[in-house]
């Protein structure tokens, strides 16, 4: 069993705390406290099944299983390889690796790599699909509001619809 000496002290071996008591330890501070970062990411690990609505402001990463929707405006969404989403996303950034099914709209990009699947619509200012994803569905290129807006001038309207192409 181990024990502890009194030979190790702090200006000893710079690595080693002394220990606290318990009452010594500071409470945990409130959540409305803690500023949300962009570099914050929530995961669903690949052993975990979801549904219901996903919403926050942070960014987050699935590799389990996701029904439902997902509405995280300025954030990243990925699917991970093991990823599988039944569900409409709304976000920032959304990168497929795994398997979707369902609409998704981005305001910056949607990502689909080589390894994705992803069946429906997309709306989004720009997409990119690597060779040997899947892809089917419809795809709406809108431009962002900072790229609509003319310095000097208010951006100009969006129509509420659109028109897919029939080939």
């Amino acid at each position: 069993m181990w024990k502890p000496t009194d030979t190790a002290t702090p200006s000893a071996n710079p690595t080693l705390e002394p220990a606290r008591p318990l009452h010594a330890v500071p409470a945990a501070e409130p959540i409305a406290r803690h500023a949300v970062s962009a570099s914050d990411q929530s995961a669903i690990g690949k052993g975990l099944v979801f549904s219901g609505e996903i919403s926050g402001a942070e960014s987050l990463f699935i590799d389990g299983k996701v029904e439902g929707s997902i509405n995280l405006p300025g954030n990243r969404v990925t699917v991970g390889r093991n990823g599988l989403v039944a569900a409409s996303i709304n976000a920032r950034e959304i990168v497929v690796l795994g398997k979707v099914r369902g609409n998704v709209a981005a305001s910056d990009r949607v990502d689909i790599r080589a390894e994705g699947a992803l069946t429906g619509d997309v709306v989004a200012a720009r997409i990119s699909i690597e060779d040997g994803a899947y892809f089917k569905g419809n795809i709406d290129i809108r431009k962002s509001d900072a790229k609509l807006a003319a310095p000097g001038g208010p951006a100009p309207a969006m129509p509420d619809t659109y028109r897919p192409i029939q080939l």
